[in-house]
């Protein structure tokens, strides 16, 4: 989630490395790869991934189907797999708009291609640390209405930043431009293990090769929230967030977890 990259299929992405642990075709060989090693030191990864993915579609559903949220900015996307979010809002209200975020060349390239004819979407090749830049894009200008509710998606995307790109100032400045009555959407990886946390981050920065972010502990999430008000069940293992199913709930890892919910931007406290 660093700055703008050239296509090179022989290095592994975040974003390739989660499509093949959450069971996508859009990855190469060294993408692969980087997950057989993630799978050496955490055999029942994939879970975490399949949890993540799941969670994704029943908040994004809820949020168009029971909170009537028609606008959507997804920040840190990754690739496109077989179920998006545009494709679930706009089943629930065609008009529905949403924006893509991401700087991986491939997953610029393949959404853009899978969104070509949908006039009510758009793919942005930008930071998601550049809240200006993204604000300020015509696109987001376009689709995005500011005095309208938005729901904003950081799902396993913050991990990736790492501490010296201030993930919880980058959640701040996001919601800092949102109107009263938005929701923030945070899933991120989580571990009380720092032997765990230490292995993992290591394995995605050398699998990379880039500063890749961190595996973070509950309370280091917790802080992304501040001043926002929670949606039932609060935060959670994302497994256990309002699933539809036993299978969903035993989506989940032994040995660490997606930690998440969805949250309100609370309307200012009226003056007496």
């Amino acid at each position: 989630m660093g700055s703008k990259r050239e296509i090179d299929v022989t290095v592994p992405s975040s974003a390739r490395i989660y499509d093949v642990l959450a069971g996508g075709s859009l990855n190469f060989d060294a993408d692969r790869a980087a997950a057989e090693c993630l799978r050496e030191r955490v055999p029942d990864i994939d879970a975490l991934a399949l949890a993540n993915r799941s969670f994704l579609h029943r908040a994004v559903r809820a949020l168009a189907a029971e909170y009537g949220i028609r606008q959507f900015l997804d920040c840190g996307s990754g690739q496109p797999m077989t179920l998006n979010v545009h494709q679930i809002v706009q089943a629930v209200d065609p008009r529905s708009r949403v924006v893509y975020v991401d700087n991986d060349p491939i997953v610029i390239a393949y959404g853009r291609e899978s969104l070509d004819e949908n006039d009510r979407t758009a793919m942005l090749n930008a930071d998601m640390t550049d809240t200006e830049g993204i604000f300020e894009h015509p696109a987001v200008k376009e689709l995005l209405r500011p005095d309208e509710p938005t729901a904003v998606l950081f799902v396993a995307s913050l991990e990736c930043l790492p501490d010296s790109a201030q993930p919880r100032s980058v959640v701040r400045r996001i919601v800092e431009r949102l109107p009263p009555g938005s929701f923030v959407v945070i899933s991120h990886a989580v571990s009380g293990d720092p032997q765990l946390r230490g292995d993992v981050t290591r394995i995605m920065a050398e699998q990379t090769g880039e500063l890749w972010g961190r595996v973070r502990e509950q309370w280091e999430v917790d802080a992304y929230f501040d001043g926002l008000a929670f949606e039932q069940p609060g935060l959670v293992d994302v497994a256990d967030w309002r699933p539809e199913s036993a299978l969903q709930q035993a989506l989940r890892s032994s040995q660490w977890q997606q930690y998440g919910g969805i949250a309100r931007v609370p309307h200012p406290q009226s003056a007496d």
